[in-house]
């Protein structure tokens, strides 16, 4: 017994050292603190309220993460509410993502797109015997024209912006559920091919991916780019939601050595792309891309572009009709002023640019206007990750809906807000390695496929509430905007000028 009690003791003591140890470690530390707050001039409340200010920026940091466990109503957060994340990862987990007890949605909510069911829905059988006819990019016009029966797809992130695993996932995703993946502006990386699955070849403004030792576009690495069989079109990228009128930002600790190789820059430097293509300095210069594109890698070309002026856009449909079809695009890309994974400063973040549901009509319109809207197709992106979203954009005139966010909350996006660092907590935004290894390709891809076919199989519920046998078939007269007043508006007498019918079909012809 003598031996166990001096044995007992001799841990008491131990313990009490090192608890006097760590209290001795812990009062150096506050008077350390205390000495810096109180001699550091940046910052007042640190100042005044030595150690005891810094709990403020504590505070401030972790404020992001309890408003939207604890405090937040379903339906009241930005940039997406926990209704909208809790259906995609429902969905994305392919688990029940019906409610009960009615909707949690206010719907006298001015800007708002509700649908306007038909007293005679179609049925089942009516649906399954429907008209499936794809979606065509570049049909008569390109040498390696691309279709697709999808309504949905996914927009552009490139890798660098993603992790590795995270553009696998994204990539084998795409494969299962037979959807296009758009690279984004940082070229083609090796796990853009792990699903093999249909690409849309990005080229930014720094020609990431094609650019020769002068980062002029080369056609020679364009051909090679074509030559991959995945890649199926190409879309130049005029601006993008997050930033309109400002090019790509990737920060020196993203840019890895596969990264760098990728693009064609250095390692561990900051990657920033011009704020416009130089060799684009107006509508004929990019007509003149576009066309070069088409015939050098015989594949469809489009454009992605953030409408704010809108002068420029009618310019290019009166270019267009002066020198020949051979020069439209053969889609555009209509990104909304609210989209944006990528890093940018808030004040083009928040202020600069239209949202879809404003430029989407007037483009569409446009295109009808010039006798263009069958020639030319009309994609759209930027917070349209749900079913009720994607509806809305295919009513307003898009041939197809693309969106990025949506696929990162099924990648495990916790919008921790952290994906212009290198700090990602799930693995998606970050290259270091010991946060990646918690995002698994397999598994998310097949998150990443559960995603988009449950949200075509939901806007296909909303097509046959409307009437129709399916989602090609939604236009505006199938819903209506909430007006400032409170009042419902039907989308037809909103925006009067376009037809359903010249999505598909027949070319316009000079």
């Amino acid at each position: 017994m003598g031996k166990i009690h001096d044995f007992l003791m001799q841990v008491i003591e131990f313990s009490a050292m090192v608890v006097a140890t760590l209290i001795l470690i812990g009062l150096a530390a506050v008077v350390v603190m205390y000495i810096v707050d109180v001699t550091q001039t940046q910052q007042a409340i640190r100042k005044n309220y030595p150690v005891i200010g810094r709990f403020r920026y504590l505070f401030e940091h972790m404020g992001v993460f309890f408003r939207q466990y604890f405090f937040a109503m379903d339906r009241e957060e930005l940039p997406f509410n926990r209704a909208q994340r809790g259906w995609i990862a429902r969905a994305a987990k392919d688990i029940d993502h019906t409610i009960a007890f009615g909707s949690t949605k206010p719907i006298h909510t001015p800007g708002d797109i509700l649908f306007l069911n038909s007293a005679f829905p179609k049925l089942e059988q009516e649906t399954e015997q429907a008209d499936r006819t794809p979606l065509r990019f570049g049909d008569g016009y390109a040498r390696e024209p691309y279709e697709t029966h999808s309504v949905f797809h996914i927009s552009a992130m490139s890798y660098g912006a993603l992790s590795a695993p995270a553009i696998k996932a994204l990539s084998m995703g795409a494969a299962k559920a037979g959807i296009l993946l758009n690279t984004g502006e940082g070229g083609l990386a090796p796990y853009h091919f792990e699903g093999q699955c249909d690409l849309v070849f990005q080229i930014g403004t720094a020609k990431y991916g094609v650019r020769d030792a002068e980062g002029k576009l080369s056609d020679d690495k364009l051909r090679e780019v074509a030559n991959h069989s995945s890649v199926r079109m190409f879309e130049i990228k005029l601006s993008q939601g997050a930033k309109p009128g400002k090019g790509g930002i990737l920060p020196a600790e993203k840019v890895t050595e596969v990264i760098a190789s990728t693009r064609g820059i250095p390692v561990g430097e900051d990657s920033l792309s011009p704020n416009r293509h130089p060799d684009i300095a107006n509508v004929n210069d990019l007509l003149n891309m576009i066309h070069r594109v088409r015939e050098v890698t015989g594949k469809p070309v489009g454009i992605k572009f953030v409408l704010g002026q809108p002068e420029w856009f009618d310019e290019l449909c009166t270019g267009v009709r002066e020198r020949g079809l051979d020069y439209a695009p053969d889609f555009v890309t209509v990104d909304s002023a609210d989209g944006g994974t990528g890093a940018a400063p808030q004040s083009l973040m928040d202020n600069v640019g239209l949202p879809a549901d404003c430029s989407l009509p007037w483009v569409a319109d446009k295109l009808q206007e010039h006798d263009l809207r069958s020639r030319i197709k009309v994609m759209a992106s930027g917070k349209m990750s749900t079913p009720s979203g994607v509806a809305a954009a295919l009513c307003l005139g898009a041939d197809s809906v693309n969106t990025a966010r949506g696929f990162m909350f099924a990648l495990g996006c916790i919008q921790a807000l952290q994906c212009n660092k290198n700090t990602c907590p799930t693995g998606i935004t970050t290259h270091d390695p010991d946060l990646q290894k918690g995002l698994d390709p397999d598994v998310k891809a097949q998150r990443v496929a559960n995603y988009a076919r449950n949200l075509l199989k939901e806007v296909e519920i909303v097509a046959h509430s409307c009437g129709v046998v399916n989602a090609y078939e939604l236009d505006r007269e199938h819903a209506y905007l909430v007006t400032a007043n409170g009042l419902p508006e039907r989308l037809s007498k909103r925006y009067p000028g376009h037809t359903t019918n010249l999505r598909r079909g027949g070319d316009a012809r000079l």
